[in-house]
């Protein structure tokens, strides 16, 4: 492949998935890690893409910066369901189920809606949406819980209406949707408001299982919910790399890969 076209297939990977590995990309363009990597040196160079540590995102996309609910929704629709299903095998009749707000969480309330019936608290009104619907269309009924609170972009309720009503809870595991993982950061979200809600879930819960797809590792929201070795386990997609993997199971979490 020409250089030319290598730098458009990185520029147009970048804007896809707004953070990329040089790993991933090396595989992907059928290149050598050094290649990709002087690759996005002369991207960043014409101001194409902005390089990190082990690869590149998009030029100016801040710690802060927090996509909307629709345009998540498009993106890695595959590993996002392989990862719903591998998460739904935890649950069983009868748990008490913390769900909070996010794309891959709103796979994962899709497969438990149509189980048996459990107790759902949820921070997103589109999950508990879901829930109602699908008990109208015929499927076991599910009680819900939608706690309240101000929105953020990624429709969770959140702040401290949301927080002081999850402190009066106990749930069995927590399913626990993230914006960025990173080795010295751990599961972040670029919301502050939301990270303490989310905190708020995670001392609710007697487990918590992170969901998340393999482009959120190395990403950094500007708030962390949780070190990476308060996970009892993590569920992601082949699409992680070996480096990401070392580091997660080295953390102590029990690491799960959906293959897609």
């Amino acid at each position: 492949m020409l250089p030319a076209a290598r730098h458009q297939a990185i520029v147009d990977a970048v804007q896809r998935d707004r953070v990329v590995r040089v790993s991933d990309l090396a595989q992907q363009l059928g290149v050598s890690h050094m290649t990709v990597r002087r690759d996005i040196e002369m991207l960043e160079e014409s101001g194409r893409v902005e390089r990190i540590h082990g690869g590149a995102k998009l030029p100016g996309d801040t710690a802060s910066h927090e996509p909307g609910f629709e345009l998540k929704s498009t993106q890695l629709q595959a590993e996002k369901q392989a990862i719903a299903v591998e998460a739904a095998a935890l649950v069983h009749e009868g748990m008490a189920v913390g769900l909070s707000a996010g794309t891959t969480t709103w796979a994962l309330a899709k497969e438990l809606a149509k189980g048996a019936g459990i107790t759902v608290v949820t921070n997103s009104i589109r999950i508990a949406d879901l829930f109602h619907r699908s008990a109208g269309a015929g499927h076991p009924g599910s009680t819900v819980i939608l706690i309240g609170g101000e929105r953020t972009p990624s429709d969770a309720l959140v702040g401290p209406i949301a927080t002081a009503a999850l402190k009066q809870l106990h749930l069995d595991v927590l399913f626990l949707g993230v914006h960025g993982m990173d080795a010295d950061a751990g599961f972040t979200t670029p919301n502050l408001l939301e990270a303490e809600t989310d905190r708020a879930f995670v001392a609710a819960a007697r487990k918590l299982v992170i969901v998340a797809d393999h482009t959120k590792w190395g990403t950094q929201g500007m708030s962390t919910i949780a070190a990476l070795e308060e996970a009892d386990e993590v569920i992601s997609d082949g699409g992680l790399s070996e480096e990401a993997r070392r580091v997660l199971q080295e953390s102590g979490s029990r690491l799960r890969i959906a293959e897609v």
